[in-house]
């Protein structure tokens, strides 16, 4: 492997990474309605397990209310028995079309845990940055033992790897507080 490959491939993982930490953060409660609190729910339809966003559209008409309605009204039942066996702690109420969730306001107590939560989620994402970061090295290493690379393009290889995981451990932190505000809002 060559110097850029070697970035390249360090870079696509830390954007991967990163992917990863902003889609479990999508499920984390904020105190306001969003399809992403509901969409990962997966229902027992059609002698599968499909998550929400397949068989039903997912609605937010105002701040504190998500509206669920099948795609085809024989699954609602299982649409509600998949909501009500998650871990939202939210009853969906059925007019036998659709459902409406009301999203209770967060206490301050559980705003804590669920930031909390966000950054067990961030340091994960930080701790595979750093094996992303350990990969690359390991192949910096290999090429400059193998010949494809000197000294000089090894030591700027490994210089360039450290400022990529410095930028995504800031982009890292940048997301956690602006999540944790989000979060912690009233």
């Amino acid at each position: 492997m060559d110097a850029d490959e070697i970035l390249l491939t360090a870079e696509e993982k830390m954007e991967k990474a990163l992917e990863v930490l902003t889609n479990e953060a999508k499920g984390l409660r904020t105190g306001r309605a969003s399809p992403a609190l509901v969409e990962h729910i997966r229902v027992e339809a059609y002698g599968s397990l499909l998550p929400i966003k397949q068989v039903a559209s997912i609605t937010t008409p105002d701040p504190r209310l998500l509206v669920i309605k099948p795609f085809d009204a024989s699954i609602l039942k299982d649409v509600e028995k998949a909501i009500q066996k998650s871990e939202l702690g939210i009853n969906p109420s059925s007019d036998g079309k659709l459902l409406r969730l009301a999203i209770p306001p967060l206490s301050e107590e559980r705003r804590k845990q669920m930031v909390g939560v966000l950054k067990e989620i961030s340091e994960k994402c930080k701790v595979a940055l750093r094996n992303v970061r350990r990969d690359a090295n390991k192949d910096a290493d290999v090429a400059e033992d193998d010949g494809t690379l000197t000294e000089d393009q090894h030591r700027k290889v490994k210089d360039d790897i450290q400022e990529l995981i410095k930028t995504y451990e800031k982009k890292v932190e940048e997301f956690l507080e602006k999540k944790s505000a989000e979060i912690l809002q009233v």
